[in-house]
């Protein structure tokens, strides 16, 4: 069993590719994110606030691919290969320094692909059920925040 932060920290990319699917391609995650135990709070650039029905098919579709319990897939690579591989897409608004020669990148086939450098669960399903919590949409700076549980 995962400690509650990988675990909640891993629900951060499903939270991600789920607002993505529902929201579009202009939902980008930003530098800003937040895990505290079971709770979590991704943050991403986008324009507007989610319809509460937006919302609710973000949080079915998150908690669909944690049910189909998928493998989170963790390559370490050089910067010019997982550049190549994935794209640069891979980095979302994240600034990674130049200097960074070796990338980790987690994939959730055809879900999400983020650099990243924190610990993972293996698959989607030892996540938990996630429950969103709050949402924030700050207009001044087009972020929107979701506050999420993972129970």
């Amino acid at each position: 069993m995962f400690p509650v932060e990988v675990r909640t920290h891993t629900a951060l990319h499903v939270v991600k590719g789920a607002a993505v699917k529902v929201l579009g391609e202009d939902a980008k995650w930003t530098a800003s994110t937040y895990v505290k135990d079971n709770r979590g709070v991704l943050t991403v650039k986008f324009n507007r606030k989610p319809t509460p029905e937006e919302i609710a098919e973000i949080e079915r579709l998150a908690n669909e691919k944690v049910r189909e319990n998928v493998p989170v897939e963790v390559y370490e690579l050089p910067r010019d290969e997982a550049e190549r591989r994935f794209g640069e897409d891979t980095y979302d608004l994240f600034p990674i320094p130049p200097e960074v020669r070796t990338l980790k990148v987690v994939v959730i086939e055809g879900w999400n692909v983020n650099a990243c450098k924190e610990e993972h669960t293996k698959t989607t399903g030892e996540i938990g059920e996630i429950k969103i919590r709050k949402v924030r949409f700050r207009r001044n700076r087009e972020l929107l925040e979701i506050s999420f549980d993972v129970l």
